[in-house]
């Protein structure tokens, strides 16, 4: 059986220390802002596309991708990390989706989260300081990449 597979994009949000996750319903878990990356979009700009319509906030990407000297190119901002998640798992163990998730960190200058149309509300969205990250219950690769989302961002300011 074949695998089909699709590129997304996920922003963890920063704001004074704390990061927004949301509860996201089909998943049952909290994840920060994302989602696949468009025909017609790069990676990063599908991110700050999706915090932008999951949050109304403006996130500005923290990047320090060095600049090539290419004459008919450009370095793209380079994403923090990048994972591949299977999605959909059948019965017989094999797998039948998947994303290839180009994950980056962004400050935002608020936490006022105001969704666009058709959005999850903003009771669906919660920050999480360095704490309250070490003691959820959340998944280990969203601590983990939290966590250092902060410190980036901090040592960025």
């Amino acid at each position: 059986m074949e695998t089909t597979r699709h590129f997304t994009a996920t922003v963890y949000i920063v704001n004074d220390g704390a990061v927004a996750l949301h509860e996201h319903r089909r998943l049952g878990i909290r994840i920060p802002p994302g989602g696949h990356v468009d025909r017609d979009e790069l990676p990063h700009e599908a991110g700050l596309r999706e915090v932008e319509e999951e949050t109304g906030l403006e996130p500005e990407l923290v990047d320090d991708t060095p600049a090539v000297p290419a004459p008919d190119g450009e370095a793209l901002p380079r994403p923090r990390e990048q994972m591949l998640y299977d999605i959909n798992i059948h019965d017989d163990g094999s797998v039948g989706h998947q994303h290839i998730d180009h994950i980056y960190y962004a400050r935002v200058e608020s936490r006022d989260i105001d969704p666009a149309p058709g959005e999850e509300g903003p009771e669906v969205w919660e920050w999480y300081g360095r704490e309250d990250l070490r003691e959820s219950d959340l998944d280990p690769d969203t601590v983990q990449f939290a966590l250092d989302a902060i410190e980036v961002v901090e040592a960025a300011d």
